[in-house]
């Protein structure tokens, strides 16, 4: 627009006639040039037309340069002319503001028209100016054109230096002259100078020699700004050069000496000059300022930092990180970043100083959106919190370390990969018990930050694997994402590892362990132990999934090395636990994994970290194994030597799987002394047992099994005898592979007898596992020799309480209860060799009373459990020998007090329970009769635990014999006076009941009574049978025989309730009611009975389908018209029904509850105490008449017999006709022989209270 306003003047009409027209350029505005160079040239215009004409043309030049440049390269003598004229201009204007538009315009034709000739015309001209120029203003147009020259054409710097030398004389006088205008255009000039590397060393000693100190004194005596920021261009080009650098800081050896801080300030001004611009308000200055600090520093930290520190500048740019300016945060992240390298920076206490202000500006610059900020901000934050000295607390107070913690909680969160990385470096960084340990400690914001961390690592998604080549680009973008990803990790989990070595470091500060600001008994979560157990859950499930899945894609030996190292830190995080998490490490194949790092990454030399990483987790591993497993009190001195074998071994043993089994195969040189190949293969050994222990089995079982045969076969030959707890992993491998393998043949047993043998106590060797008791007693070589002293092991460690519960349950039930695999492998054992129960029956009696005690259990439920094996003449007659022992060597008061002696004769009864079948009773029959006839009379009433089984064994002896056998077997009892009297004594507590307010007997106390009254029933009958001697009577009272059986209906008697219901001819009875005619059963006594059965759950008796019978004949009838004794019986029986005595289908319960409701309405009525206990305790005539005979029978038959009576009464009463003596002959016949009959007398033997 200017140029088309000045149209009239770049074509002079009175000039242009005379010019030639190819001066003319016809453009939108026309151009003439020679009007144009002979008006600027002509004297007598005046000075503001030439600058309106000069200034048009610039603007024409400014959009079309091309054809004027051409028209001007045409002749050469008019461009130099035109050169001239306006180089002329700038010593003719009289301001500054003149001055500018000639220099813009000469500057511009020079540089575009780009040939030498010009520009050495403009400078010999400009050489011939300075040296005629009169005074020193005069030579400030020069300098200005030169350094915009030196601006604008590439090289210009080296042809002054090179061909116009003299040229600094005239500068340095500049820089001498007073005035700051003048000495701001040479400062600038020189900063051109220098700026270029070639004229920068050939003015190295115009430096050295004339211009620093002038130029020091320039820059520190500058007040316009105009000079300070050229004096700082000039010496930002300086700082390039480290000679330059060191000619400033007065040599590089006084500034190193950080101690004499008034010499580094007097010797060394600059950065006393730096501080003033840092203080002044001006931010270009100060971003100047921090800027040349930067780049003294960037030389040698360590020769120059000291001279800034006593200078007191760290403080300085503290402060300044309070401002908004990001390129001043900025360049003061970078300044103090270098001062961090210099121990002073440190203790002179500037960061101590400074760190509040570090936080706060983090805090600040995250809400930016300037990542290179955010990185060189976290940068500085990490090397303070690194390099911070240990005995200097950085973070004084609580509130400043929250913060700090705060912050990188907000970092790490940052979606920007690389921001997050360096986040995460500075959380390592800060994981230092000197940095957290401001009381209380802040533990759960500690778990916030890890955790933040440990998630935002595991967002991460690998990029898809890639198919292509490696040279397709996107091949390379994905190898650099993981390789990113891959660096985060690393810095996360050595976060994670430092703050599980913050953890160990606080277990021996007592401040550290607990908050001591939580309120006396309430719980914190703010404590050691609730930090240590977050570590421990975070390590499971975010830490280890996260670096395995990323090892999976790519193996990093420097990740593995840290993250193996924080596995083994966490050891001693929580030691209570370290069993269990070694545990959980083991079973989870980390075995497998150190073995397979050492294997891939540390042969030979290479990895030393890594092979030291994996060597100590692997250390702590098999020892805190080792000493979890073991329970020995002299363990210490085989974990030191275990110990030493491992740190001696581990290093080194870095073999894969194959070259593993070739290991143990190996047999040393028997001519070397060398004992590293027999150590390493101990050392193997030991690995492989902690990973199979726990079912880490990586080593195929049967190539495993060989290489320990040939392992076995060398020890043999060499003569050697490895350490018990290498050969317990030893028997322990071959125990688990044996299923796998071929069996053992001598050669190898025979070295595993000889190492046995040397071995002071098998309990060194002996680990607890079924497997190892199965491999001893599966060879003979074995079992023979060890098999006493096995089983005595396993029957030590074997923990019996689960059984005992067990199989107190299980005795309620006809389900065989479930036992643990152990002892379920035991059971197998027996059933497969029987010669093992003698060495269970030797054990009895050498061993412990515990050992003995369990041994007694095993056999027990081994007879239970196996009915078909024949063990019963084995058994009995080592029973003799063992009952013989204990009565010889005992007396009375510790027979009684015996623990294993009442399983001993449960055992011996259960033997006898075997013999279904009537039998002649042999000597060792008649041998264990008396002896256990004997105990019995040493007994107490009270001794319920040994008389129970005694009496068991006593019936059954009477009653599962030969006729001939029985006879001889009630000789040998009722010649016991001291049986028969304890029997007096305990069928007279039938009816010493407790009153009231005293406890009720105890179920065995009532199960003890039913046996007594058994046996003394049997033996009464089958002595009137036998006529029999007696030789002491057993007196009975009838009146109290018969009020405990008619009149105690609620107290737990001996014949009511379970005895009554239990017994098997009680389903005739039933049978005889239901088929007796329509409605028979609807008859008060008979109705009571069922409710009985139903109440104490005698499925034997009734059933489903009996119950089903009962109901349909119910709804059938006309409730309504039976009588109210009728009615409220059968209301008894519905309510028990429903009450949940047994299993009912909902069609049943909803009949019952439909039958309740149309029953009438309940009234009162009497109930005699005769229809409350039994139906027929009326016929008392039968009792008398029984009670008649009691001269020749004896009194005590009444109570066997009753029951008998009673049955027999009802049963011809009914429409069935039934003899009365084929039907008690039937009942008894079920009773003993059939197959119910002997599971419901077992059941009457060890009978249980039932309410």
């Amino acid at each position: 627009m200017e140029a088309a306003a000045g149209a009239g003047l770049l074509v002079c009409e009175r000039l242009h006639a005379r010019h030639d027209p190819r001066w003319l350029l016809r453009l939108p505005p026309a151009l003439c040039l020679a009007c144009v160079i002979e008006t600027l040239g002509d004297g007598g215009a005046s000075l503001v037309r030439k600058k309106h004409v000069l200034s048009c043309f610039r603007d024409v030049l400014a959009w079309h340069a091309v054809p004027i440049l051409q028209l001007l390269a045409q002749d050469e003598r008019v461009c130099v002319h035109f050169i001239g004229t306006l180089f002329g201009m700038l010593h003719t204007a009289e301001d500054s503001s003149a001055l500018d538009l000639p220099t813009e315009v000469l500057v511009r034709l020079v540089a575009d028209l780009k040939l030498e000739q010009y520009v050495h015309c403009v400078l010999d001209e400009s050489q011939k100016e300075l040296s005629k120029a009169a005074t020193m203003r005069g030579s400030l147009p020069t300098f200005n054109l030169l350094g915009k020259l030196a601006d604008a054409i590439p090289g210009l710097a080296d042809i002054l230096v090179i061909e116009h030398g003299n040229l600094m004389e005239h500068l340095l006088a500049g820089l001498m002259y007073p005035n700051e205008g003048i000495k701001a255009t040479v400062c600038y000039l020189y900063g051109k100078l220098y700026s270029s590397p070639i004229s920068s060393e050939r003015l190295s000693v115009h430096f050295t020699e004339r211009l620093c100190d002038l130029f020091l004194a320039t820059l520190g005596n500058a007040q316009t700004k105009e000079l300070q920021v050229n004096c700082m261009g000039l010496l930002k080009e300086l700082l390039n050069s480290d000679h330059f650098v060191s000619v400033i800081m007065n040599n590089s050896r006084r500034g190193a000496d950080s101690e004499n801080a008034e010499l580094l300030e007097k010797e060394n001004p600059l950065p006393l000059m730096l501080k003033k611009l840092l203080l002044s308000r001006d931010e270009m200055l100060q971003v100047a300022s921090v800027q040349c600090m930067t780049a003294v520093l960037v030389h040698s930290p360590i020769k120059y930092a000291p001279a800034f520190i006593h200078a007191d500048i760290p403080e300085f740019l503290f402060e300044r990180l309070s401002c908004t300016s990001e390129i001043l945060l900025w360049s003061v992240y970078c300044c103090l970043l270098l001062l961090t390298e210099e121990r002073l920076f440190f203790s002179k206490c500037h960061t101590v100083y400074g760190i509040e202000s570090v936080v706060r500006s983090l805090k600040g610059i995250l809400q930016l959106n300037n990542v290179e900020l955010h990185k060189q901000g976290l940068l500085l934050f990490t090397e303070i919190l690194k390099r911070q000295p240990v005995e200097i607390k950085l973070f004084t107070n609580l509130a400043m370390c929250k913060d700090a913690i705060g912050v990188l909680v907000e970092a790490v969160k940052c979606p920007v990969l690389e921001v997050a990385a360096e986040a995460v470096k500075a959380v390592a960084a800060i994981m230092r018990k000197d940095h957290l340990s401001c009381p209380p400690v802040q533990y759960v914001e500690l778990q916030r930050l890890i955790e933040t961390m440990l998630k935002r690592c595991a967002d991460l998604s690998l990029p898809p694997i890639n198919r292509r080549s490696a040279s397709h680009p996107g091949h390379s973008t994905q190898n650099k994402a993981v390789l990113r990803q891959g660096q985060f990790l690393l810095s996360t989990v050595e976060g994670f590892r430092n703050a599980c070595r913050f953890a160990v470091e606080c277990q021996s500060d007592p401040l550290a362990q607990e908050n001591a600001f939580t309120a006396p008994g309430s719980e914190s979560e703010n404590t050691l132990g609730s930090y240590s157990e977050f570590l421990l859950r975070i390590c499971d499930s975010l830490c280890i999934p996260v670096v395995l899945k990323h090892s999976e894609r790519t193996s990093s030996p420097a990740l593995m090395e840290v993250f193996i190292s924080a596995l083994s830190t966490l050891f001693a995080v929580v030691p209570s636990m370290h069993e269990k998490f070694s545990r959980k490490l083991a079973s989870s194949s980390f075995i497998r994994l150190a073995l397979e790092l050492k294997a891939k990454f540390c042969t030979g030399q290479s990895n030393p970290a890594l092979n030291q990483a994996c060597s100590s987790f692997l250390y702590s591993m098999c020892l805190s194994l080792h000493s979890a497993a073991e329970k020995m009190e002299d363990s210490s001195q085989e974990e030191r030597e275990m110990s030493e074998l491992l740190q001696r071994s581990l290093p080194q043993l870095n073999c894969n799987v194959p070259e593993s089994l070739t290991l143990l195969s190996e047999t040393p040189d028997p001519f070397c002394l060398d004992e590293a190949l027999r150590s390493h293969q101990y050392c193997l050994l030991l690995l492989l047992y902690c990973a199979y222990a726990l079912e880490d089995r990586f080593v195929p079982e049967a190539e495993l099994f060989s290489a320990i045969r040939n392992f076995l076969l060398s020890v043999q030959d060499q003569g050697d005898c490895p350490p018990p707890y290498v050969f317990r992993a030893v028997l322990y491998l071959l125990a688990v592979c044996q299923d796998k393998g071929e069996a053992l043949d001598l050669s190898p047993l025979c070295a595993i007898r000889r190492v046995l043998e040397n071995t002071s106590d098998l309990s060194l060797v002996y680990i607890h596992h079924p497997l190892l008791l199965k491999f001893f007693l599966h060879y003979s070589e074995l079992m023979g020799k060890f098999g006493h002293r096995i089983l005595q092991l396993w029957f030590s460690w074997e923990d019996y309480s689960q059984i005992e519960s067990e199989d107190a349950v299980s005795g309620l039930s006809s389900s065989l209860p479930d036992y643990p695999n152990s002892f379920t492998t035991l059971l197998h054992i027996l059933k497969e060799n029987s010669s093992v129960l003698l060495i269970l029956l030797d054990l009895v009696c050498l061993s412990t009373t515990e050992v003995a005690h369990k041994v007694l259990m095993t056999l027990s439920m081994f007879l239970k459990r196996n009915e078909d094996v024949v063990v019963c003449d084995l058994l009995r007659s080592q029973f003799l020998q063992i009952l013989q022992q204990l009565l010889v060597e005992s007396s009375s008061t510790t027979l009684r007090a015996s623990k294993n002696l009442p399983l001993l004769l449960s055992l011996l009864f259960l033997v006898q329970l075997r013999n279904e079948a009537e039998r002649e009773l042999d000597s060792t029959d008649f041998k264990l009769l008396h002896h256990v006839s004997d105990l019995c009379g040493k007994c107490r009433p009270g001794d319920v635990e040994l008389l129970q089984p005694s009496l068991n064994f006593l019936y059954w002896s009477l009653h599962q014999t030969t006729t001939c056998s029985q006879q001889r077997v009630v000789a040998v009892l009722l010649s016991s006076v001291p049986l028969l009297e304890l029997l007096q004594k305990v069928l007279e507590l039938t009816w010493m009941w407790p009153c009231r307010s005293g406890p009720a007997l105890s179920s065995s106390e009532e199960a003890l009574l039913c046996s007594a009254w058994l046996l003394t029933a049997s033996l009464l009958a089958h002595q009137h049978r036998y006529n029999s001697e007696v030789h002491q009577t057993i007196s009975l009272d009838v009146e109290q025989v018969l009020n405990a059986v008619i009149l105690r209906r609620k107290k737990p008697a001996l014949l009511l309730a379970l005895h009554v219901v239990s017994q098997p001819w009680n389903r005739f009875l039933l049978f005889t009611l239901l088929d007796g005619g329509e409605n028979s059963f609807l008859r008060p006594e008979i109705l009571r009975l069922m409710t009985l059965f139903v109440r104490y759950r005698s499925s034997g008796i009734i059933s489903q389908s009996e119950i089903s019978q009962i109901l349909q004949e119910a709804v059938k009838a006309k409730l309504a018209e039976l009588p109210v004794a009728t009615s409220q019986a059968l209301r008894l029986l519905l309510l028990q029904l429903q009450s949940g005595s047994c299993e009912m289908e909902p069609a049943q319960e909803g009949t019952i509850q439909t039958l309740l409701e149309s029953l009438p309405a309940r009234t009162r009525t009497h109930l005699s105490p005769q229809d409350m206990v039994y139906p027929f305790a009326r016929h008392i005539s039968l009792v008398n008449d029984i009670a008649k005979q009691g001269a020749a029978v004896g009194r005590g038959v009444i109570f066997n017999l009753l029951l008998h009576a009673i049955i027999q009464l009802r049963l011809n009463e009914s429409k069935n006709v039934f003899s009365t003596s084929p039907l008690v002959a039937d009942a008894k016949t079920l009773m003993l022989r059939t197959g119910q009959g002997h599971r419901v007398v077992k059941k009457i033997l060890i009978v249980q209270k039932r309410d």
